[in-house]
């Protein structure tokens, strides 16, 4: 397994972290808020709608994508790229909209499909899922009324895995959203580690965070400077592989300097000056089971790139 050692400054640490002691309970006990369980938006007709009806079959090509606004990309017609790698499963971040375009509703017929949306801000955030095979069940959060508003998160269960779509709070210009990023960070390492208990766990999307300095151009003048690549991000990030899952790309594509995303500003992309910010995630007791974890880098319609992972499970 490929890993690097992250070095921790102390007093760097401490100084962009809160000096106040945190209450445990602030971390592990948060207020409840009630996890919406949905009902997928299609009907059970896998015959006449050309779903997959059988779960018995167990190849899965998952593929995820910040979309950066879904009636854009449709507009643009760059939904159809997803159509063409014709995926099990899609998982959509940043679609920015209420309800799905018309497009959608009928492109992507031969899929269940379920919205989450932000409550707090209209036209903000939200993700989407797609599936060929109905989800036993969803959730649209973690349980925790402070973040589960902004339309972040999805949990769908399946037979053999628990699927988890996020779209990661971004820290903010000048870090002013670490703090409340650290909270969620905590949180959701009880949730998918409680989930794992129960049944092996594929976790994609946008994590906002390069793991470690190969994951983008330039390292140096970003360290604790620029959201997604801080000593706590980063941290965060190693203990959730510590706890017992794995960064799939990294660990099948070694050394290789891929990004998934890339700035707008000065021609980015053209001149590959990116990052890794979007990531396959899986199971410990599941990774011999992946047979291929790529980025899509010559997809374009996003300042991201599209990720995809095919596994037998």
């Amino acid at each position: 397994m490929l890993r690097r050692s992250i070095a921790f400054g102390t007093a760097l640490f401490k100084s962009t972290m809160p000096k106040r002691k945190a209450n445990k309970a602030e971390f592990f006990k948060p207020k409840k808020a009630k996890v919406t369980e949905v009902e997928t938006e299609i009907s059970d007709d896998t015959k006449e709608n050309g779903l997959r009806g059988d779960e018995n079959e167990r190849s899965w090509k998952i593929l995820s994508w910040n979309v950066a606004g879904l009636r854009a990309l449709v507009k643009k017609n760059g939904h159809k790229s997803i159509i063409s790698q014709s995926p099990d499963l899609v998982f959509l971040s940043e679609i920015k909209c209420n309800e799905w375009p018309v497009d959608c509703e009928t492109d992507f017929k031969k899929y269940h499909k379920t919205l989450v949306i932000s409550q707090e801000k209209k036209g903000y955030a939200g993700v989407a899922l797609l599936s060929k095979i109905k989800p036993i069940k969803v959730w649209k959060g973690i349980g925790n009324a402070s973040y589960d508003g902004h339309g972040r998160l999805i949990i769908a269960e399946f037979t053999h895995f628990y699927f988890i779509g996020a779209y990661v709070l971004n820290s903010g210009r000048g870090l002013v959203n670490l703090e409340k990023r650290g909270k969620w960070e905590e949180l959701f390492l009880e949730k998918i580690k409680e989930l794992d208990e129960k049944k092996p766990i594929i976790y994609a999307g946008d994590l906002n965070v390069a793991h470690n300095e190969i994951d983008l151009a330039n390292p140096e003048t970003s360290r604790n400077k620029t959201a997604g690549f801080t000593d706590q991000e980063r941290e965060w990030f190693s203990r959730l592989l510590d706890a017992g899952f794995k960064d799939t790309y990294r660990e099948l594509h070694g050394d290789k300097q891929e990004y998934t995303f890339w700035s707008y500003l000065g021609n980015a992309r053209s001149k590959n000056v990116g990052w890794r910010l979007d990531y396959n995630v899986v199971s410990n007791r599941i990774f011999e089971k992946v047979k291929s974890s790529e980025i899509l880098t010559e997809v374009m319609g996003s300042d991201h790139a599209p990720i995809v992972l095919e596994i037998d499970i």
